[in-house]
């Protein structure tokens, strides 16, 4: 991890990475990320590397819910269950509109609950705000 990773996208569809991707292209969202497709894979990333995110904390997590090996959730309360970690915001992106899931990752720690919307320009819309927001509105520490 030789440079600031801004975002840390935890999701496994390349379709969905892919438009997530495209559309901070299109709104000119300059940031590095780093894209992990796996549960268990972002599980490792996360702790072997703990000495170094907090020293450079990412901006966001982005973590859809439905993922290989170790769902979403789970990585949510492992991250927010660790005392120095905890401390980055995550955003879940994901397709369930569920209200246990809904509840589960507030309760678990999440910062924000979005739907991926199924409509290319309203998803498109949902990464702009997104974006605009955590990269530049947020302030972290």
């Amino acid at each position: 991890m030789n440079e600031k990773t801004d975002i840390l996208y935890i999701e496994d569809n390349i379709d969905d990475i892919n438009l997530t991707l495209r559309a901070f292209k299109k709104n000119n969202f300059v940031a590095n990320i780093k894209i992990i497709q796996d549960g268990e894979e972002a599980l490792k990333y996360l702790f072997n590397n703990k000495k170094k995110l907090i020293e450079n904390l990412p901006k966001v997590i982005i973590l859809d819910l439905i993922l290989p090996k170790k769902n979403g959730l789970e990585i949510l309360k492992a991250l927010k269950s660790d005392e120095e970690l905890k401390v980055i915001p995550v955003v879940i992106l994901t397709s369930s509109d569920d209200e246990s899931d809904r509840i589960k990752s507030y309760k678990y720690g999440t910062n924000s609950y979005i739907v991926k919307p199924i409509d290319y320009e309203k998803f498109m819309h949902s990464i702009n705000e997104l974006g605009i927001y955590w990269l530049f509105i947020n302030k972290t520490i």
